[in-house]
């Protein structure tokens, strides 16, 4: 029998790359191999549970008062604050949004770092798995195999011809382009040099320039070929293209058969944990779709007490998404990553209302290749969110592109070759 490999995952702290892990490390632990999580201090006992060994971490000091939190709850509550700043344009976000969040990950990054290199003297990891933006010194200085994941988006890989990271414009190039990478060097580039010293200061090499994360042994991006950008920037053999990466461990929804009993289009609406936090917006599109002939699931998120459902509604907090998504007909995300696969890989059209950091331009590429439709968030009509809903579901030649896109995408089967490309890297290490 074959010696068990030890990969620790170290996920952003949120939903979105937790799940991602998640998918990839299940396949890995039946695979026999021993999965260690080295997540946020929030999901203490959520990973357990599934399976996985737990090696946790803090991002900032405790709070006198610190009470338990909900896992991702580091997020929710930034998001929650900076919500009204999501009605800016994209390049108005890059100074009110995007720094930000840049800057509060980069705290996060030299709070634990002391923290991680316990984790990875404890661990002794074979190979080190990171599904995050930002690079953390310590596990890149490790002394093993070390591999980036991008799962928000492949615009974070960039190049000349591609539309620039969070800008939300179209594939077509334009001054828009340059003008959006002006300010974002602009808004962006003291900070970074600031990083990049602290990085090399820790003993890593020098990061990318206005790159916050460094390249690994090996690179799994999640995106389906359908929407991928391989003709305008190929990509060199350390990246592995994952079409999509379904985790397998969701739970079966509890949905009331009086509610499924009812006619119409079953429409799951999902803003994800953060987007849900904007109550207002959850709000509208709720109105927008009340006593219409459709059956929607709502995602509620983490304000759910707050949200009033529709008599042709049925919800909850949290959902099980990968259970959920193959019933339903349709779609309406914020277009984060998770859900814009997902919903990818199980064939799904999308109406799509992005808020902030990768969801613009995951939402445009969805848009401009066909298989959804993109909205202007806080200022669609009613009539113009349920015409895009109709448009998406009368059209049974789009609804057969679809269901054909996500037989595809299934049939390439993103979690195993994941899990393949990992075991390798791993193998090859301990010969």
């Amino acid at each position: 029998m074959t010696t068990p490999l030890t990969f620790l995952f170290m996920p952003e702290s949120a939903y979105g790359p937790t799940n991602n892990c998640i998918g990839i490390g299940n396949e890995l632990r039946r695979r026999g191999h021993r999965v260690v999580f080295a997540a946020e201090a929030s999901w203490d006992g959520k990973l357990a549970e599934l399976g996985f060994d737990e090696d946790l971490v803090d991002l900032a000091p405790p709070a006198d008062d610190a009470v338990e939190q909900d896992a991702g709850q580091f997020w929710k509550d930034y998001i929650n604050e900076m919500s009204p700043e999501f009605r800016r344009t994209t390049a108005e976000q890059l100074e009110t949004v995007t720094a930000p969040i840049w800057q509060t990950l980069i705290d996060g990054a030299k709070y634990c770092e002391p923290q991680l290199k316990e984790i990875i003297a404890r661990t002794r990891p074979d190979v080190i798995v990171e599904d995050n933006v930002l690079t953390f010194p310590a596990l890149v200085t490790a002394g093993v195999p070390f591999v980036r994941i991008v799962s928000c988006n492949p615009l974070e890989v960039r190049g000349s011809g591609i539309a620039p990271v969070f800008s939300g414009l179209a594939e077509t190039p334009s001054d828009e382009w340059d003008s959006f990478r002006a300010e974002y060097d602009r808004t962006h580039r003291q900070m970074w040099e600031e990083f990049d010293g602290w990085v090399q200061e820790q003993g890593a090499p020098p990061l990318p320039d206005l790159d916050f994360i460094h390249t690994g042994d090996l690179n799994l991006y999640v995106y389906p070929e359908e929407l991928d950008y391989v003709a305008a920037r190929p990509l060199g053999d350390d990246w592995i293209r994952l079409d999509s990466s379904v985790r397998e461990t969701d739970a079966e929804p509890e949905i009331p058969e009086e509610f499924l009993a009812q006619p119409g289009p079953l429409v799951y609406f999902s803003l994800g944990s953060l987007g849900s936090a904007d109550v207002d917006l959850m709000r509208s599109v709720i109105a927008a779709l009340a006593d219409r002939p459709y059956r929607v699931i709502v995602s509620k998120g983490p304000r759910h007490d707050e949200i009033e459902l529709a008599s042709n509604m049925w919800g909850a907090e949290f959902l099980p998404q990968t259970r959920i998504l193959p019933m339903v007909d349709l779609v309406i995300t914020h277009g984060g990553n998770n859900t814009t696969t997902e919903s990818m890989h199980f064939g799904k059209p999308m109406v799509l209302l992005p808020l902030f950091w990768d969801q613009y331009d995951n939402a445009q590429r969805v848009h401009e290749k066909g298989y959804g439709r993109r909205l202007s968030t806080y200022t669609f009509t009613p009539e113009e969110l349920r015409a895009a809903i109709d448009e998406q579901l009368s059209d049974s030649a789009h609804v057969e592109k679809l269901r054909a896109a996500g037989e595809a995408i299934r049939a390439r089967s993103g979690l195993q070759q994941a899990a393949d490309r990992l075991e390798a890297l791993g193998r090859e290490r301990t010969r």
